[in-house]
């Protein structure tokens, strides 16, 4: 009949391709959009008639964070910023390879 049709029985037959994976760029990016997303969701949703302000203000350690955040400001403080970077950034990579490169050198000479 239609040339598509074998192709189709003949795809679902091999079952389903196995997903595409992320460069290392692509899943940072990706992190970056939809966190944003979720926090316009959530910021969204605080500012709504159905969310109870009083009960979530009454349970939260930061008050006037929360409500800084609900009002457009950063969900991070520099000073958080700061300290993500110093033990996830390029600098911990540094520290990180350089510590398994100490770990080699003296499992080479215990081996010796």
């Amino acid at each position: 009949c239609c040339p598509t049709t074998g192709r189709r029985l003949q795809s679902s037959r091999l079952g389903p391709s196995p997903p595409k994976l992320l460069t290392e760029e692509e899943y940072r990016l990706q992190g970056e959009v939809e966190t944003r997303k979720a926090l316009e969701e959530l910021r969204s949703f605080c500012q709504s008639p159905d969310f109870s302000a009083w009960t979530a203000v009454s349970r939260i350690q930061s008050p006037k964070r929360f409500a800084d955040f609900v009002g457009g400001a950063s969900h991070v403080t520099p000073n958080e910023v700061s300290v993500h970077e110093r033990e996830y950034g390029l600098d911990s990579l540094f520290i990180d390879e350089q510590l398994f490169e100490e770990d080699d050198e003296e499992e080479e000479e215990i081996d010796n």
